[in-house]
């Protein structure tokens, strides 16, 4: 089955073709959902309420773009909406202000699932700045309209986590 037959299928509501489809991209997802949690719980909460969304919505899905980029947004935005409701994204940590400057080969001495591991223990303010920023591409402009801070706030956490993870991981070298 085509990936535009199986949303169609999925479309009519479909429990075969929606599996199918959740089989296909659930993993993927779940790494989506892993780097805004934080913990592997709350992110499988957060990939069944985002498969949930998807079938619901998936009628509005106008073919325009990947169909996995479409499903992308949904679940950042579902988790952005967690962590809002939560308030875990006007929360603060004390971390040191002081950021050195960017040493972007510390990031080539670990694994990309170690570096997943490191950002998952970031506070989830800085957790989500640099996913949108560094992984998703979103600019500091959408990220502050994204999460209803300023753009300056934005590159103030996106500066704060980078250093955080450079700390980690110097750390753990």
């Amino acid at each position: 089955m085509s990936e535009y037959d199986l949303i169609a299928a999925c479309a009519k509501g479909d429990v075969i073709a929606q599996r199918q489809l959740y089989d296909k991209y659930a993993g993927k997802m779940l790494g989506v959902c892993l780097r805004y949690a934080g913990t592997r719980e709350v992110a499988r909460d957060l990939l069944h309420d985002g498969f949930i969304k998807v079938f619901n919505k998936i009628k509005t899905y106008r073919g325009e773009g990947s169909f996995e980029g479409w499903m992308r947004k949904l679940f950042v935005n579902m988790a952005l909406e967690y962590l809002r409701k939560k308030d875990a994204l006007k929360r603060y940590e004390d971390y040191p202000a002081s950021i050195p400057a960017a040493d972007y080969s510390v990031f080539e001495k670990i694994s990309a699932d170690e570096l997943v591991e490191k950002i998952a223990v970031l506070p989830a303010g800085y957790r989500a700045v640099f996913n949108l920023y560094a992984i998703e591409g979103y600019s500091h402009q959408e990220i502050a309209a994204l999460l209803h801070i300023s753009e300056s706030a934005s590159r103030s956490q996106y500066s704060r986590a980078r250093g955080c993870l450079q700390r980690m991981i110097r750390g753990s070298s």
